[in-house]
Protein backbone atom coordinates (compact mmCIF):
# COMPACT_ATOMS: atom_id res chain seq x y z
CA UNK A 1 0.00 0.00 0.00
CA UNK A 2 1.01 3.70 -0.77
CA UNK A 3 1.61 5.55 2.29
CA UNK A 4 0.61 8.79 3.51
CA UNK A 5 2.71 11.08 5.02
CA UNK A 6 1.46 13.38 7.88
CA UNK A 7 2.37 17.05 8.10
CA UNK A 8 4.80 18.10 10.83
CA UNK A 9 4.15 21.34 12.58
CA UNK A 10 5.42 21.45 16.13
CA UNK A 11 4.65 24.03 18.54
CA UNK A 12 7.32 24.34 21.27
CA UNK A 13 6.04 22.74 23.93
CA UNK A 14 5.43 19.49 21.91
CA UNK A 15 8.92 19.71 20.64
CA UNK A 16 10.71 18.10 24.17
CA UNK A 17 8.09 15.48 23.85
CA UNK A 18 9.05 14.46 19.94
CA UNK A 19 12.76 14.47 20.66
CA UNK A 20 12.36 11.72 23.22
CA UNK A 21 9.99 9.49 20.94
CA UNK A 22 12.68 10.05 18.37
CA UNK A 23 12.73 6.53 16.88
CA UNK A 24 9.34 5.60 17.84
CA UNK A 25 7.30 8.65 15.85
CA UNK A 26 5.40 8.18 12.69
CA UNK A 27 7.49 7.08 9.67
CA UNK A 28 7.46 8.18 6.11
CA UNK A 29 8.53 4.81 5.27
CA UNK A 30 12.18 6.01 5.55
CA UNK A 31 13.00 5.58 8.93
CA UNK A 32 11.99 9.25 9.46
CA UNK A 33 10.10 10.04 13.05
CA UNK A 34 7.71 12.88 12.83
CA UNK A 35 4.90 14.32 15.24
CA UNK A 36 1.72 16.65 14.19
CA UNK A 37 0.56 19.15 16.33
CA UNK A 38 -1.62 22.70 14.88
CA UNK A 39 -0.34 25.68 15.58
CA UNK A 40 -1.71 27.35 18.92
CA UNK A 41 0.31 26.31 22.25
CA UNK A 42 -2.23 27.41 24.15
CA UNK A 43 -5.16 25.05 23.44
CA UNK A 44 -7.30 23.39 26.23
CA UNK A 45 -7.09 19.78 25.13
CA UNK A 46 -3.94 18.10 23.75
CA UNK A 47 -4.64 14.38 22.51
CA UNK A 48 -1.58 12.06 21.69
CA UNK A 49 -2.29 9.82 19.15
CA UNK A 50 -0.69 6.47 18.47
CA UNK A 51 -1.71 4.24 15.67
CA UNK A 52 -0.07 0.82 15.42
CA UNK A 53 0.88 0.71 11.77
CA UNK A 54 1.27 2.86 9.03
CA UNK A 55 -1.37 1.77 6.20
CA UNK A 56 -4.28 3.42 4.31
CA UNK A 57 -7.39 2.54 6.12
CA UNK A 58 -5.78 3.31 9.50
CA UNK A 59 -4.31 6.51 8.22
CA UNK A 60 -8.19 7.40 7.00
CA UNK A 61 -9.40 6.39 10.25
CA UNK A 62 -6.32 8.62 11.85
CA UNK A 63 -7.53 11.75 9.45
CA UNK A 64 -11.25 11.59 10.69
CA UNK A 65 -10.85 11.57 14.13
CA UNK A 66 -8.36 14.55 13.89
CA UNK A 67 -10.77 16.61 11.36
CA UNK A 68 -13.97 16.31 13.66
CA UNK A 69 -12.30 17.18 16.74
CA UNK A 70 -10.60 20.58 14.51
CA UNK A 71 -14.33 21.11 13.69
CA UNK A 72 -15.73 20.66 16.97
CA UNK A 73 -13.03 22.30 18.62
CA UNK A 74 -11.09 24.45 16.25
CA UNK A 75 -8.00 25.96 17.84
CA UNK A 76 -8.55 24.52 21.30
CA UNK A 77 -7.26 21.03 20.49
CA UNK A 78 -3.50 19.94 19.53
CA UNK A 79 -2.59 16.79 18.26
CA UNK A 80 0.70 14.88 18.90
CA UNK A 81 0.59 11.53 16.32
CA UNK A 82 2.96 9.14 16.55
CA UNK A 83 3.33 5.93 14.69
CA UNK A 84 4.67 2.52 16.22
CA UNK A 85 5.58 1.02 12.49
CA UNK A 86 3.92 -2.27 13.85
CA UNK A 87 6.07 -2.98 16.63
CA UNK A 88 4.15 -3.78 20.21
CA UNK A 89 6.90 -2.61 22.36
CA UNK A 90 7.26 0.64 20.52
CA UNK A 91 3.70 1.37 20.92
CA UNK A 92 3.80 0.70 24.78
CA UNK A 93 6.58 3.20 24.16
CA UNK A 94 4.50 6.05 22.94
CA UNK A 95 1.67 5.35 25.32
CA UNK A 96 3.74 5.77 28.37
CA UNK A 97 5.18 9.41 27.12
CA UNK A 98 1.85 10.22 26.89
CA UNK A 99 0.94 9.61 30.30
CA UNK A 100 4.54 10.86 31.38
CA UNK A 101 2.77 14.36 29.73
CA UNK A 102 -0.18 13.52 31.48
CA UNK A 103 -2.18 14.17 27.73
CA UNK A 104 -6.01 14.94 28.37
CA UNK A 105 -6.92 12.04 25.90
CA UNK A 106 -5.14 9.28 23.98
CA UNK A 107 -6.52 8.09 21.08
CA UNK A 108 -5.16 4.22 19.99
CA UNK A 109 -6.00 3.13 16.63
CA UNK A 110 -5.74 -0.29 15.89
CA UNK A 111 -5.49 -2.90 18.78
CA UNK A 112 -2.10 -3.53 19.59
CA UNK A 113 -2.05 0.23 20.50
CA UNK A 114 -5.09 0.06 22.36
CA UNK A 115 -3.51 -2.71 24.10
CA UNK A 116 -0.85 -0.40 25.02
CA UNK A 117 -2.71 2.71 26.28
CA UNK A 118 -5.21 0.14 28.45
CA UNK A 119 -1.66 -0.83 29.97
CA UNK A 120 -0.15 2.14 30.91
CA UNK A 121 -3.18 3.94 32.30
CA UNK A 122 -6.90 3.81 34.16
CA UNK A 123 -7.22 7.43 34.39
CA UNK A 124 -6.70 9.02 31.19
CA UNK A 125 -9.56 8.22 28.52
CA UNK A 126 -8.52 6.36 25.65
CA UNK A 127 -10.85 6.51 22.45
CA UNK A 128 -9.81 3.65 19.99
CA UNK A 129 -11.00 2.64 16.71
CA UNK A 130 -10.22 0.36 13.96
CA UNK A 131 -10.72 -2.55 16.79
CA UNK A 132 -12.38 -5.14 15.18
CA UNK A 133 -13.80 -6.66 18.94
CA UNK A 134 -13.03 -4.66 21.90
CA UNK A 135 -13.90 -7.85 24.31
CA UNK A 136 -11.17 -9.99 22.75
CA UNK A 137 -8.66 -7.09 22.65
CA UNK A 138 -8.88 -6.15 26.28
CA UNK A 139 -9.62 -10.13 27.37
CA UNK A 140 -13.29 -8.98 28.70
CA UNK A 141 -14.82 -12.23 29.24
CA UNK A 142 -18.67 -10.68 30.24
CA UNK A 143 -19.01 -8.17 27.49
CA UNK A 144 -22.02 -6.15 27.40
CA UNK A 145 -21.13 -3.20 25.09
CA UNK A 146 -19.25 -1.10 27.42
CA UNK A 147 -16.08 -1.57 29.11
CA UNK A 148 -16.89 -0.42 31.99
CA UNK A 149 -13.40 1.33 32.12
CA UNK A 150 -11.28 4.09 31.10
CA UNK A 151 -11.91 3.20 27.27
CA UNK A 152 -14.44 3.36 24.71
CA UNK A 153 -14.39 4.07 20.83
CA UNK A 154 -15.49 2.27 17.67
CA UNK A 155 -14.82 -0.94 15.62
CA UNK A 156 -13.97 -1.46 12.33
CA UNK A 157 -16.12 -5.23 12.99
CA UNK A 158 -16.74 -6.41 9.25
CA UNK A 159 -19.86 -8.06 8.24
CA UNK A 160 -18.18 -11.32 8.56
CA UNK A 161 -21.40 -13.78 7.41
CA UNK A 162 -21.97 -11.40 4.83
CA UNK A 163 -18.09 -11.88 3.81
CA UNK A 164 -18.45 -16.02 3.58
CA UNK A 165 -21.25 -15.76 1.60
CA UNK A 166 -19.75 -13.24 -1.14
CA UNK A 167 -17.17 -16.25 -1.34
CA UNK A 168 -20.36 -18.30 -2.11
CA UNK A 169 -21.68 -15.87 -4.82
CA UNK A 170 -17.90 -15.15 -6.70
CA UNK A 171 -16.38 -18.18 -6.46
CA UNK A 172 -19.23 -21.18 -6.07
CA UNK A 173 -16.76 -24.02 -7.53
CA UNK A 174 -14.18 -23.62 -4.80
CA UNK A 175 -13.85 -26.43 -2.24
CA UNK A 176 -11.06 -25.61 -0.17
CA UNK A 177 -10.34 -22.06 1.36
CA UNK A 178 -7.47 -20.88 3.13
CA UNK A 179 -7.95 -18.01 5.90
CA UNK A 180 -4.92 -15.69 6.26
CA UNK A 181 -4.06 -14.18 9.70
CA UNK A 182 -1.46 -12.76 11.98
CA UNK A 183 -0.94 -15.08 14.63
CA UNK A 184 -0.09 -12.06 17.07
CA UNK A 185 -3.48 -10.17 16.30
CA UNK A 186 -6.19 -11.29 18.28
CA UNK A 187 -9.11 -9.30 16.75
CA UNK A 188 -7.74 -11.44 13.25
CA UNK A 189 -8.34 -14.79 14.61
CA UNK A 190 -11.38 -13.33 16.47
CA UNK A 191 -12.50 -12.83 12.47
CA UNK A 192 -11.40 -15.90 11.36
CA UNK A 193 -12.84 -18.67 13.48
CA UNK A 194 -16.46 -16.56 12.78
CA UNK A 195 -15.85 -16.62 8.54
CA UNK A 196 -14.61 -20.43 8.57
CA UNK A 197 -17.45 -21.23 11.24
CA UNK A 198 -20.35 -19.80 8.60
CA UNK A 199 -17.87 -21.30 5.17
CA UNK A 200 -18.30 -24.33 6.89
CA UNK A 201 -22.08 -23.99 7.17
CA UNK A 202 -21.83 -23.32 3.44
CA UNK A 203 -20.21 -26.67 2.52
CA UNK A 204 -16.37 -25.23 2.09
CA UNK A 205 -13.02 -26.89 3.78
CA UNK A 206 -11.39 -24.23 5.73
CA UNK A 207 -7.52 -23.96 7.03
CA UNK A 208 -6.32 -21.52 8.99
CA UNK A 209 -3.02 -20.09 8.18
CA UNK A 210 -1.01 -18.02 10.20
CA UNK A 211 2.45 -15.85 10.00
CA UNK A 212 4.03 -14.50 13.52
CA UNK A 213 5.18 -11.33 11.43
CA UNK A 214 6.48 -10.44 7.57
CA UNK A 215 9.23 -12.29 7.61
CA UNK A 216 7.26 -15.30 7.17
CA UNK A 217 4.59 -13.99 4.63
CA UNK A 218 5.66 -15.73 1.89
CA UNK A 219 5.93 -19.09 3.10
CA UNK A 220 2.54 -19.34 4.60
CA UNK A 221 1.01 -17.30 1.84
CA UNK A 222 2.83 -20.16 -0.42
CA UNK A 223 1.42 -23.11 1.33
CA UNK A 224 -2.15 -21.73 1.84
CA UNK A 225 -2.12 -21.43 -2.37
CA UNK A 226 -0.98 -24.56 -2.67
CA UNK A 227 -3.69 -26.18 -0.84
CA UNK A 228 -6.54 -23.92 -1.47
CA UNK A 229 -9.00 -22.81 -3.78
CA UNK A 230 -9.49 -19.27 -2.40
CA UNK A 231 -7.61 -17.05 0.68
CA UNK A 232 -10.01 -14.89 2.95
CA UNK A 233 -7.80 -12.37 4.27
CA UNK A 234 -9.69 -10.32 7.60
CA UNK A 235 -9.28 -7.00 8.95
CA UNK A 236 -5.34 -7.17 10.02
CA UNK A 237 -2.85 -5.02 10.05
CA UNK A 238 0.27 -7.01 9.46
CA UNK A 239 -1.58 -8.26 6.71
CA UNK A 240 -2.55 -5.18 5.19
CA UNK A 241 0.88 -3.68 5.59
CA UNK A 242 2.64 -6.52 3.38
CA UNK A 243 -0.14 -6.71 0.69
CA UNK A 244 2.30 -6.01 -2.52
CA UNK A 245 3.94 -9.73 -1.38
CA UNK A 246 0.84 -11.50 -0.76
CA UNK A 247 -0.75 -10.75 -4.11
CA UNK A 248 2.78 -10.64 -5.77
CA UNK A 249 2.49 -15.18 -4.41
CA UNK A 250 -1.87 -15.65 -4.88
CA UNK A 251 -2.12 -13.47 -7.90
CA UNK A 252 0.48 -15.84 -10.21
CA UNK A 253 -0.70 -19.22 -8.41
CA UNK A 254 -4.74 -18.05 -9.76
CA UNK A 255 -5.79 -17.85 -6.15
CA UNK A 256 -8.30 -15.26 -5.50
CA UNK A 257 -8.62 -13.65 -2.04
CA UNK A 258 -11.80 -12.19 -0.51
CA UNK A 259 -10.77 -9.49 1.85
CA UNK A 260 -11.88 -7.58 5.04
CA UNK A 261 -11.05 -4.05 4.25
CA UNK A 262 -10.96 -2.08 0.99
CA UNK A 263 -7.11 -1.20 1.84
CA UNK A 264 -6.55 -5.21 1.76
CA UNK A 265 -8.74 -5.44 -1.62
CA UNK A 266 -6.59 -3.42 -3.37
CA UNK A 267 -3.15 -4.44 -2.52
CA UNK A 268 -4.06 -8.49 -3.21
CA UNK A 269 -7.72 -8.85 -3.30
CA UNK A 270 -10.45 -9.39 -5.77
CA UNK A 271 -13.61 -8.42 -3.63
CA UNK A 272 -14.56 -6.99 -0.37
CA UNK A 273 -17.72 -5.86 1.81
CA UNK A 274 -15.71 -3.01 3.68
CA UNK A 275 -16.60 0.17 5.61
CA UNK A 276 -15.57 3.49 5.08
CA UNK A 277 -12.00 4.61 7.85
CA UNK A 278 -12.22 7.69 7.66
CA UNK A 279 -15.77 7.91 8.79
CA UNK A 280 -15.27 5.02 11.85
CA UNK A 281 -12.32 7.99 12.65
CA UNK A 282 -15.09 10.48 12.69
CA UNK A 283 -17.28 8.85 15.01
CA UNK A 284 -14.46 8.39 17.64
CA UNK A 285 -13.86 12.21 17.11
CA UNK A 286 -17.12 12.60 18.03
CA UNK A 287 -17.31 10.67 21.34
CA UNK A 288 -13.48 12.42 21.91
CA UNK A 289 -15.40 15.55 22.21
CA UNK A 290 -18.08 14.11 24.37
CA UNK A 291 -15.47 13.45 26.60
CA UNK A 292 -13.81 16.71 26.56
CA UNK A 293 -16.22 19.05 25.54
CA UNK A 294 -19.32 17.71 27.94
CA UNK A 295 -17.34 15.24 30.69
CA UNK A 296 -18.93 12.13 29.08
CA UNK A 297 -17.88 8.84 31.18
CA UNK A 298 -16.13 6.48 28.66
CA UNK A 299 -16.69 3.62 31.17
CA UNK A 300 -20.39 3.96 30.39
CA UNK A 301 -20.05 5.01 26.20
CA UNK A 302 -21.24 2.03 24.32
CA UNK A 303 -18.99 1.15 21.18
CA UNK A 304 -19.83 2.69 17.91
CA UNK A 305 -19.74 1.04 14.43
CA UNK A 306 -19.68 1.79 10.87
CA UNK A 307 -22.29 3.05 9.02
CA UNK A 308 -22.96 1.64 5.21
CA UNK A 309 -21.49 -1.31 3.56
CA UNK A 310 -20.55 -1.40 -0.06
CA UNK A 311 -19.62 -4.50 -2.37
CA UNK A 312 -16.46 -3.89 -3.83
CA UNK A 313 -14.00 -5.28 -6.74
CA UNK A 314 -11.12 -5.30 -8.58
CA UNK A 315 -11.89 -5.13 -12.29
CA UNK A 316 -8.40 -6.58 -13.21
CA UNK A 317 -7.57 -9.26 -11.32
CA UNK A 318 -11.15 -10.51 -11.42
CA UNK A 319 -11.10 -10.66 -15.27
CA UNK A 320 -7.03 -12.06 -14.98
CA UNK A 321 -8.62 -14.64 -12.61
CA UNK A 322 -12.01 -15.21 -15.30
CA UNK A 323 -14.71 -14.44 -12.15
CA UNK A 324 -17.45 -12.67 -13.33
CA UNK A 325 -18.88 -10.14 -11.43
CA UNK A 326 -22.59 -9.03 -10.06
CA UNK A 327 -23.54 -6.07 -11.11
CA UNK A 328 -24.11 -4.82 -7.77
CA UNK A 329 -20.47 -4.71 -7.17
CA UNK A 330 -18.78 -1.17 -7.45
CA UNK A 331 -15.10 -1.10 -9.35
CA UNK A 332 -12.03 0.07 -7.55
CA UNK A 333 -8.89 0.51 -8.61
CA UNK A 334 -5.50 -1.47 -7.69
CA UNK A 335 -2.34 -1.65 -8.75
CA UNK A 336 -3.11 -5.43 -9.75
CA UNK A 337 0.23 -7.52 -11.56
Amino acid sequence: MKSKKFSVMLTVGALAAASMLAGCGNTDGNGTTASQEPSGGGAAYTIGLCQTVQHDALDAATNGFQDKLRELLGEDVSFNLQNAAGDSATCATIVNQFVSNDVDLIFANATAALQAAAAATDQIPIVGTSITDYGTALDITDWTGTTGRNITGSSDLAPLEEQAAMIKELLPDAQNVGLIYCSSESNSKYQVDIVQSELEALGYTCTQYSFADSNDIVGVITSACDASDALYVPTDNTAAANTEIINNVALPAGVPIIAGEEGICEGCGIATLSIDYYSLGQKAGEMAYEILANGADPAAMEIEYADGLTKKYIPDRCEQLGITVPEDYTAITAEAE
